[in-house]
């Protein structure tokens, strides 16, 4: 029996290998909008059986929440997410012994814990806006904050079966100036995977694992479809390389297009980045002697060798407040502009919120407040992102009070976007758009299907309406006759 039970592991384990990298191979195309998702559980504990997608079939959010409520209101709720920078189905065929060289697969560690898992659960093919948000997802099943740990830490680490925990564990990901910097990079996060599963079987805790990351690494794609790797490989190149090759130019192109934009505003708390912010053009005006006067707060914050200062910023895991420092601006020798935001969890929605609660002009002692959380929200794993955020025209930014001093300002944010929660990195998360579903264009659509509808109805009724003669003629009877003349004549 243990012979047979290993050898069904290790077809279990070959099968797997071979099933992405023929998924590669079919899907090769669209693997840069798509990253895989792993998840298996500790040794000795089942989870209900999940049909897994069809191959080719991209598994949206929607989806993969309810594939990790499935998994989490069954298994155990101490979760170990391993958090990849960046990852593609071409990791696991080129470095993952997919074509039967197993003694070059980087990843052992994470083999083995598919093996000994009862319940293993892969999706190939995960949309990377999802993927980007199951932090988020899982911190809503769990009702936990996450920690982000390493192996050292979790030694020091007592956890508890009875209570929920998410351990996040960051993996890099990068390609130096030669092909065997991502294989060493890639292995050397699999030994961090075993650590990490070594020290959980050490303390006896039940825990579910999920291996996923942020984006896809297109960068490995077309490093690897275009260098020389021989053998068994050398078809693979031959058909993709072309692709690839057009992949990476335009690749290339949207670098040299994006050089000119800016980056953000960033504050961090210690080492980890906690809010972004990033506009096409902020300004700010004052109604002085009935004339208002404008100044463009852009130059001052972003841009090439522009620091702006953010002296008074804090964050938190529930609010967080972006301060904004500037000199004479209108007159005022001290000016600040200041965005409050606050989070949490929301149960009609069953998910947690964020909202930016108010926009604040401080100058010279004196406060502007204008209030912002009934229009400016967005779900907290999310960026929110707006065209034009105003005070003045289709507002979305109110004065707080008809005597507030926010009554003789005006704020105007082009191109705004804001994210105070659950930043990874340094960019933004998926954005939460503020543009309405009904447009004029949906609207002008809607009115006229209306008014045909209406037509038809009207057709249809005075057909209806239509009633048949109630006299007819009778073959064995005298005809009817119609006089020709006029009587009255």
């Amino acid at each position: 029996m243990a012979s047979e039970g290993t050898l069904q592991r290790s077809s279990i384990s070959a099968a797997l290998a071979v099933f992405l990298g023929l998924l590669n191979v079919l899907n090769t195309g669209n693997c840069d909008e798509q990253v895989p998702l792993l998840l298996w559980t500790s040794e000795g504990i089942s989870l209900p059986t999940q049909t897994p997608p069809t191959a080719g079939h991209i598994v949206g959010q929607q989806q993969l929440t309810s594939y990790l409520e499935t998994a989490l209101n069954v298994g155990p709720r101490n979760v170990v997410l391993f958090l990849q920078d960046k990852m593609s189905m071409e990791d696991f065929t080129m470095y993952g012994g997919a074509f039967g060289n197993k003694q070059d697969s980087v990843y052992p560690n994470l083999e083995g814990a598919l093996v000994s898992s009862s319940s293993p659960l892969v999706l190939p093919a995960v949309s990377w806006p999802a993927s980007n948000a199951v932090i988020g997802q899982l911190q809503d099943q769990l009702e936990t904050s996450p920690l982000y740990m390493d192996p050292e830490t979790l030694s020091q680490l007592r956890l508890n079966a009875s209570s929920p925990a998410l351990l996040v564990f960051r993996l890099p990901y990068g390609i130096g100036a030669d092909l065997m910097s991502a294989k060493e990079v890639l292995s050397g996060n699999d030994e961090v995977i075993g650590q990490v599963l070594s020290i959980m079987k050490s303390q006896s805790v039940p825990y579910t694992a999920i291996y996923t990351a942020l984006r896809p690494s297109r960068e490995a794609a077309s490093l690897s479809m275009e260098a020389g790797l021989g053998g068994g490989r050398s078809l693979l190149q031959s058909r993709g390389g072309y692709r690839e090759r057009e992949r990476e130019r335009e690749r290339q192109r949207r670098i040299k297009e994006k050089a000119g934009i800016y980056a953000p505003v960033e504050f961090k708390e210690g080492e980890e980045t906690c809010i972004l912010l990033w506009a096409k053009g902020l300004s700010v005006k004052i109604l002085r002697s009935g004339r208002w006067e404008e100044h463009d707060l852009t130059p001052s914050t972003f841009g090439e060798g522009v620091s702006p200062k953010l002296h008074g910023s804090s964050c938190d895991k529930i609010k967080a407040k972006l301060v904004l420092n500037y000199e004479n601006v209108l007159g005022h020798r001290s000016f600040k502009l200041i965005f409050a935001m606050s989070q949490r969890h929301y149960k009609v929605s069953a998910r947690r919120w964020f909202t930016l609660d108010a926009v604040e002009l401080e100058y010279d002692g004196t406060k502007a407040t204008f209030n912002g959380s009934r229009n400016i929200y967005a779900p907290a794993e999310y960026s929110y992102r707006c065209e034009s955020v105003t005070s003045f025209r289709w507002p979305l930014l109110i004065p707080r009070s008809s005597k507030d001093p926010a009554n003789q300002w005006r704020v105007s944010f082009e191109d705004f976007q804001i994210q105070g929660f659950n930043v990874t990195g340094s960019e933004f998360s998926y954005a939460s758009d503020c543009a309405g579903f009904f447009s004029p264009g949906i609207w002008m659509g809607l009115m006229t299907s209306l008014l045909m509808v209406l037509v038809l109805t009207y057709g249809l009724h005075m057909i209806m309406q239509l009633r048949t003669m109630d006299r007819f003629d009778d073959p064995k009877g005298p005809a009817i006759s119609v006089p020709q003349t006029d009587e009255y004549q």
